[in-house]
């Protein structure tokens, strides 16, 4: 059945649907011999080519999905090549027959914790679309003076600069101090370094931070940093069904 070249190819893993929509734009993905156009549908036995590669779509059609819980840790980056030669997240996970692991969504270098690798571009594309609403959840080590009014405001809702943002839930993990806390938060939006910013719109700053959940997985303990595990077939159905599909 025919659909969308960039929803075929990101459903197989060859990217995100931006990544191949780019390269459609760019002409370096053929059909059947044509230069490929937005817009195009295609099926998973029609020939083709990314950059005069035939990309072998249909073995990949019905293959199981792959999600990998991996540990990031403080430092690493989330790109596949980094100029200034810091460590990505991408170097020592399991080699694929074909594809490519996919990240889904980010964290910036100072954060570290839980980020989903996936062969499946779909779901990818659904975990970080902002309509799923998925929960993040994140430890945070405050530096400076938290009230009860400051946590009100960040649970109603603060006017950054791209719009408003909002903690679904905050709790406090450690009181043990006036100018550093630890807060449990929950946080629905994928918004670049949200966390940060909200605590910062209020004139503390966020010391540490440490992702510990993403939708249904949780972060488990006693996992290195920079190692991963592999889900298993009922995690990702429970991690498919957050976004209604089906795995």
């Amino acid at each position: 059945m025919a659909e969308r070249l960039q929803k075929l190819l990101a459903g197989g893993g060859y990217g995100s649907r931006r990544e191949i929509e780019r390269q459609i734009e760019a002409g370096r993905i053929r059909v059947n011999g044509t230069v490929a156009s937005l817009g195009d549908r295609a099926a998973a036995d029609d020939r083709i080519e990314r950059d005069g590669q035939r990309l072998n779509v249909a073995s990949r059609a019905g293959a199981p999905t792959r999600v990998l819980l991996y540990k990031k840790h403080v430092d690493q980056v989330v790109t596949r090549s980094d100029p200034d030669g810091r460590p990505t997240v991408f170097r020592g996970l399991p080699k694929l027959s074909g594809g490519r692991w996919l990240a889904v969504g980010r964290l910036d270098v100072n954060t570290s914790g839980l980020l989903l690798m996936t062969t499946d571009g779909e779901l990818k594309r659904r975990l970080e679309h902002p309509s799923f609403e998925i929960v993040r959840r994140y430890a945070v080590r405050v530096h400076g003076t938290v009230d009860n009014a400051m946590l009100d405001r960040l649970l109603a809702g603060v006017e950054l600069e791209d719009g408003v943002a909002r903690f679904e839930q905050i709790r406090v993990a450690d009181d043990a101090g006036r100018s550093n806390h630890w807060f449990d938060v929950d946080v629905c939006q994928g918004k670049n370094r949200v966390v940060r910013r909200l605590f910062e719109s209020q004139g503390v700053t966020v010391s540490r931070l440490i992702r510990t959940g993403f939708g249904p997985v949780a972060l488990p303990g006693g996992i290195k940093a920079g190692r991963y595990q592999e889900l298993t077939a009922k995690q990702i159905r429970a991690l498919a069904a957050a976004v209604d599909l089906s795995r």
